[in-house]
């Protein structure tokens, strides 16, 4: 079996195109992710999961196991029905937890095994922030 992405090139990179939502939605689709994110590790990938809440994630037993499995999340600011579900299962206290409610911009936590990290990040808004930013009014294509 081989692992294979997708990815489109544009006039200002890479962009990628996050469908895990709808992936996980059907019992079927759902089964297939799970295996292949398995498999995927055990040939010593780094399968990445990009979700806007946490509880499209959750509402599936099958795929609490990737959750339960992953060893790094990256948490910015947050809904607060997941702030409730990210401080039960990742034991985040409310000190921390302060880190994504209502935060800024590269404002957030990092989550790395049994290690919960606050961070503040402010990116210069140089060449490389108008190649990466994922505003769209910041970009050419926008105009």
């Amino acid at each position: 079996m081989k692992v294979a992405c997708t990815v489109w090139l544009g006039a200002k990179g890479v962009k990628a195109f996050d469908l895990s939502r709808f992936l996980l939605k059907e019992e079927q689709t759902a089964a297939y992710s799970v295996e292949i994110w398995k498999r995927f590790r055990k040939w010593g990938g780094i399968p990445t999961g990009i979700t806007q809440n946490i509880k499209d994630l959750l509402s599936s037993r099958e795929i609490e196991n990737i959750f339960e499995n992953s060893d790094f999340i990256y948490m910015l600011n947050q809904a607060s029905g997941d702030r409730q579900i990210l401080a039960k299962q990742l034991n985040i206290s409310p000190t921390q937890l302060s880190y994504v409610t209502n935060s800024n911009e590269g404002e957030g936590l990092l989550f790395y095994g049994n290690v919960i990290i606050p961070f503040v990040d402010r990116f210069p808004k140089n060449s490389l922030y108008k190649i990466m930013t994922t505003r769209l009014e910041e970009t050419s294509e926008a105009g």
